[in-house]
């Protein structure tokens, strides 16, 4: 499956600036705040930004090698 221009880009801008953003203002908010669960959604989020990042490299690497 080959991704749009657009939706790679789109996926690399939430995998590098979004998500860890997220995760830094979460648990920022979560410490100052008393939100629940601060360190376990954090996590979640550095693992979805991880996995997001993981799939994005390896559709990057096939793209080069098919050229």
């Amino acid at each position: 499956m080959r991704l749009s221009n657009k939706t790679y880009d789109t996926l690399k801008w939430v995998a590098q600036i979004l998500l860890p953003a997220l995760a830094v203002l979460y648990s920022s908010l979560a410490k100052t705040w008393g939100l629940p669960f601060g360190s376990g959604i954090t996590e979640t989020i550095v693992a979805i930004d991880l996995f997001l990042g993981t799939l994005l490299g390896i559709s990057s690497t096939n793209y080069y090698k098919e050229r």
